[in-house]
């Protein structure tokens, strides 16, 4: 009974060539790479008047940049404004570059049956920020950004590894609409 699996090795004729491919992949995606952008001029990062607010692309898997694993994006929140509420896979990483205001969060749980189904408390967290401290957004919590200050505009540096997104795992779901885009 030794090594039985060597019977059924044998079996079948199909042929492939994914080793192979895989290296011509990489030869052919490494030529690609020097026609991406190493600098990213500012003129050259889009805005977008966003369901999620006022946000101006750095970089994304959309953008020309030689970036492969991370999004990062700048989002202006008006005087005395917010963010829209919503929730994604994906871990986020903020750098209130500008103003002060605070974030409410709600952790949400995941129930597995037959199907997956998300469960958001009821009552948030509130945390308090300013220019100079980072916001961290764990996995798929809810949240949302409010702009403390009636004079001026908070401005927040986003991160967010795409990691979750190249797997297969990308999921965010827009909740309430920034104020300021409502009816785009």
């Amino acid at each position: 009974m030794k090594h039985e699996e060597a019977k059924k090795f044998q079996i079948g004729k199909k042929k492939a060539r994914y080793y192979d491919a895989s290296i011509e992949e990489v030869q052919k995606n490494k030529k690609a790479d020097t026609k991406l952008q190493e600098v990213v001029k500012a003129k050259d990062m889009p805005w977008e008047d966003s369901r999620h607010g006022r946000l101006k692309h750095i970089v994304n898997e959309k953008t020309k940049a030689r970036v492969k694993t991370v999004d990062m994006y700048i989002q202006e929140i008006p005087q005395g404004g917010c963010s829209g509420k919503h929730r994604h896979m994906a871990e986020e990483f903020l750098f209130v570059l500008e103003g002060r205001g605070y974030d409410l969060h709600w952790d949400v749980n995941a129930r597995i049956g037959d199907k997956y189904t998300w469960e958001v408390e009821k009552e948030p967290k509130r945390y308090e920020w300013e220019a100079g401290d980072v916001i961290f957004v764990p996995v798929n919590t809810v949240h949302q950004h409010f702009n403390s200050d009636p004079e001026k505009p908070a401005r927040l540096l986003s991160g967010m590894n795409r990691i979750y997104k190249d797997m297969g795992f990308h999921d965010l779901e827009q909740i309430e609409d920034a104020p300021e885009v409502k009816g785009l």
